[in-house]
């Protein structure tokens, strides 16, 4: 029987995922709190209890790593730890919850460090970071997995571009953000189903 975390709604979780970006730009925590709840269902097959456990650890690992630059990675990697551990147990993955939540503050730390300096190294190293992410969590080669991280970090930069220009809710910029994100799952689903 496949586990819950590989058997996603693609579409579901992209367009959930594309609905907390803009809650967390616009600083909508309450309304943050209440999609990733619903992402983390979706994408991870877990009660609804705990859910809103896994929803909790991750808004509070994005409160400690958001403040620049007085933030706490250490913080937010424990958080996102325990996160990993939940969804772990949950499933009987052998996941490392401290090495994806490592990974996981990482390609954080690379998407914030390309949104301050544009005209870095490019998007690579992001995409390498979000493929480790995913290659650690389902146990898959980092190639195996890379497409539906390059299509997610591409759908960052749409999201930067939709930050750009004044974070509107109604922007059609969006509508490319949430395609980018569905693609990304689609990928990724037949990946590790």
């Amino acid at each position: 029987m496949t586990s819950p975390m590989r058997s996603f709604d693609p579409v579901l979780v992209g367009e959930l995922e594309c609905a907390a970006w803009v809650a967390y730009y616009h600083r909508r925590w309450g309304r943050f709190l209440h999609l990733m709840i619903h992402l983390v269902r979706a994408g991870f097959g877990l009660s609804w209890p705990r859910a809103a456990l896994g929803a909790a650890l991750v808004l509070r690992a994005l409160q400690l790593w958001a403040p620049h630059p007085d933030n706490d990675p250490d913080g937010a990697r424990r958080a996102m730890a325990r996160f990993f551990a939940l969804v772990a147990r949950a499933h009987g993955e052998a996941v490392d919850p401290a090495e994806a939540g490592r990974l996981e503050v990482e390609w954080w730390r690379l998407h914030r460090d390309l949104q301050r300096t544009p005209d870095s190294d490019g998007l690579e190293p992001l995409v390498d970071a979000v493929a480790a992410v995913y290659a650690r969590a389902y146990r898959l080669s980092e190639g195996a997995v890379r497409p539906a991280a390059a299509d997610r970090v591409e759908a960052m930069r749409l999201c930067g571009r939709w930050v750009a220009t004044g974070q509107h809710p109604g922007s059609p910029h969006l509508a490319d953000v949430r395609e980018a994100l569905v693609h990304s799952y689609r990928i990724l689903r037949a990946m590790v189903g």
